[in-house]
């Protein structure tokens, strides 16, 4: 039986959630506690030493990632339990970490149910949790940012500023890194997209997203195609090439 807590400041929402919990998983959850705070939560937290924890984002005077950070050990697992947030869901993403949006969604939520059981099963300290929580605490030292890639596997902690390109191939996205590691994740280049460009990623072509910083020139006399400095040439498409050419003011 997995021991978990609630935290959310909606008292409704946390009535709602434990009464699906109660029900879709009643020999497998047992909520132990619930919390409406970040610090309530901390007692509960350091009360219980749950084996799981339902953690909203947005919650007032500390939010959930501010509750994550003072907490110290990370031999848990965490399902994310909110409303859209764009800046949150992209932090949860950034680790590869599991989410369901408000209204809760049966199927969402039991995937991630699921999930973190066998993860718990394995007993392993939660890399991924790690990770968001160091992102959360350099959040603008970039340099320092890693991101978790998900294979057939594993979950793979690569340095953003290690990744030379990303090209997709149906649902998969092929990573190419500094080190000529090449890593095949079921994430799409879209999300990945979404991810990265603010570290200078450029979507060059439908199928090709690049890191700008490993762009050595641009082949003019075969199309507009882009050399990197690890010698791949990689399309630009024709509605793109202003995009490139403007993030080097040429």
């Amino acid at each position: 039986m997995i021991k978990a807590i609630i935290v959310d400041d909606e008292k409704n929402a946390v009535e709602n959630l434990k009464l699906i919990l109660e029900k879709k998983f009643p020999n497998e959850v047992a909520i132990f506690a619930t919390a409406n705070s970040a610090d309530q939560a901390y007692d509960v937290f350091l009360r219980y030493s749950p084996d799981l924890i339902f953690l909203d984002i947005e919650m007032p005077v500390k939010n959930g990632f501010e509750l994550l950070k003072t907490l110290g050990h990370y031999d848990f697992e965490v399902i994310f339990v909110t409303a859209f947030s764009q800046y949150g869901i992209n932090a949860v993403k950034f680790s590869a970490l599991d989410y369901v949006l408000k209204p809760i969604d049966f199927n969402e939520l039991e995937i991630a149910v699921q999930k973190a059981k066998k993860r718990i099963a394995e007993k392993k300290v939660n890399s991924s949790l790690e990770n968001l929580v160091e992102y959360l605490k350099h959040e603008n030292d970039k340099s320092n940012h890693k991101i978790a890639i998900s294979s057939l596997k594993e979950i793979h902690f690569v340095a953003v500023n290690e990744i030379i390109r990303c090209e997709s191939s149906n649902s998969y996205t092929t990573i190419v890194i500094e080190n000529q590691e090449q890593i095949v994740s079921s994430t799409s280049l879209f999300e990945y997209q979404s991810l990265l460009e603010k570290y200078g990623f450029i979507r060059c072509h439908q199928s090709h997203l690049v890191n700008k910083n490993f762009i050595k020139s641009i082949k003019k006399s075969e199309g507009n195609i882009l050399l990197l400095t690890n010698k791949d040439e990689i399309p630009m498409s024709r509605d793109k090439r202003k995009l490139v050419k403007d993030q080097f003011n040429i």
